[in-house]
């Protein structure tokens, strides 16, 4: 334990990455917070798993519509500068959901507006932020340690925020959430602040953005490791991931609890993606990760077949646990091969697209849960999405022979494989 220590959190000697890390570790806190007292607020105000889908569905669209285009402008802006816009309106959009649940003029149109807002911040963030992690570090080979840190705090947050937050709601309302979000972006916002950077590079001419957009697409087309990362996890993302949209209904209606269970059942989640993050942060190589990635989309999708399944409080929240694993596991591990062998020139475009597969394919996934739910029930949509990504992982795994032929040539020249 005392040798995996330091090897789990090599990245940390970058002081800007340091920064970066507690900044993150305090704000992620509230940003779960606000995920799950905004899906409890809306399940409080209709009942309605529709509107629940819709207001998912407007939370990242944008994200499907902008991403493309923004991993140009990510390429050709100070990532450094995008961030702190981003934290700082992100922050003005949580305070705006405080004021208006507290002063109980609360509503649908405010709910969505302000969930479409955060959105918009969102489809410029997660490529910055991606792309930003290389600019962070001092050595490059700790960025696959940066990647699984990431994840580590975003989840280890994920198991914190919606506990506290289950347990603040059932006290005091779900304000009180978005209020301590708004002001745990102080904590990220001086981190940024406080980097101390190197003087930006000059950038190349510029040319057309649609040229640019096309040399970006072009790129992911023709590598066929990146191009069949991207579509298994554009496909989980589709019909598997959107499981959190159903989780109140789950919760309330089938396993007839409260905001409580609600809360337990999102913090279990998050302690399966936590032990995957920290599972990735201690291993020494990317080698395996593509393998990886098919088992665990696998194993993500048997165990929402399962949870759709379970009437047991304490089963289900075992089955959260697995399902926060497996989805970590495939996100993370599909994030670090693809910032692997990622040209440096095309980072921010590439980024974009792992944006878009993620946040552009789970707003029409939060919209058809939501549907297909009204229609058929919470377990029948879960299960239905579980069984395809297991066939999903079965078409990653044929894939994988001619992905690892591709890759080889790339480590070695990086120096992960001998010659």
């Amino acid at each position: 334990m005392a040798q995996g220590l330091p090897l789990a959190m090599r990245a940390l000697r970058s002081r800007n990455y340091r920064l970066f890390f507690i900044g993150q570790s305090i704000s992620l806190i509230g940003t779960w917070m606000t995920r799950l007292a905004t899906s409890w607020l809306v399940y409080r105000l209709t009942d309605s798993a529709l509107l629940l889908g819709i207001v998912g569905f407007a939370g990242q669209i944008p994200a499907f519509f902008l991403s493309p285009l923004v991993g140009v402008w990510i390429d050709r802006w100070n990532r450094h500068r995008t961030l702190v816009w981003t934290q700082v309106i992100a922050m003005v959009q949580s305070l705006a959901l405080a004021g208006l649940a507290l002063s109980g003029t609360i509503n649908m149109y405010w709910i969505i507006g302000l969930s479409l807002l955060q959105g918009l911040v969102n489809a410029f963030d997660m490529p910055a932020r991606q792309a930003f992690v290389i600019e962070m570090i001092d050595d490059r080979a700790d960025l696959s340690n940066a990647i699984a840190l990431n994840s580590t705090i975003v989840n280890g947050s994920r198991l914190i925020g919606p506990a506290i937050a289950g347990l603040v709601i059932a006290a005091v309302g779900e304000g009180y959430c978005f209020l301590i979000d708004g002001l745990s972006y102080i904590a990220v916002v001086w981190s940024l602040l406080a980097m101390r950077l190197a003087s930006e590079q000059p950038r190349a001419t510029q040319k057309h953005i649609l040229q640019e957009l096309a040399e970006g697409w072009t790129y992911i087309v023709e590598s066929r490791p990146i191009r069949s990362i991207l579509l298994v996890l554009a496909l989980s993302s589709l019909v598997g991931m959107p499981f959190g949209v159903l989780l109140p209904i789950m919760a309330g209606n089938v396993l007839h609890g409260g905001p409580h269970t609600l809360g337990f059942l999102v913090g279990a989640s998050g302690i399966g993606a936590f032990v995957s993050a920290v599972s990735l942060a201690v291993r020494k190589s990317v080698i395996g990760l593509g393998r990886m990635i098919a088992i665990s989309c696998a194993v993500f999708g048997a165990s929402l077949v399962l949870f759709a399944i379970s009437r047991n409080v304490w089963v289900s929240m075992a089955l959260m646990v697995v399902t926060g694993f497996g989805m970590m596991q495939q996100m993370a591990g599909s994030n670090t091969i693809v910032q692997t062998i990622v040209a440096d020139s095309k980072r921010g475009r590439v980024m974009s697209y792992y944006t878009l597969a993620i946040l552009g394919m789970a707003p029409f996934g939060s919209l058809l849960a939501g549907t297909l739910a009204e229609r058929f029930g919470a377990p029948w949509t879960l299960a239905a999405g579980g069984v395809l990504c297991i066939l999903a992982s079965v078409w990653f795994a044929r894939q994988l022979p001619e992905v690892r032929r591709v890759i080889r040539p790339i480590y070695v020249e990086l120096g992960i494989l001998p010659e």
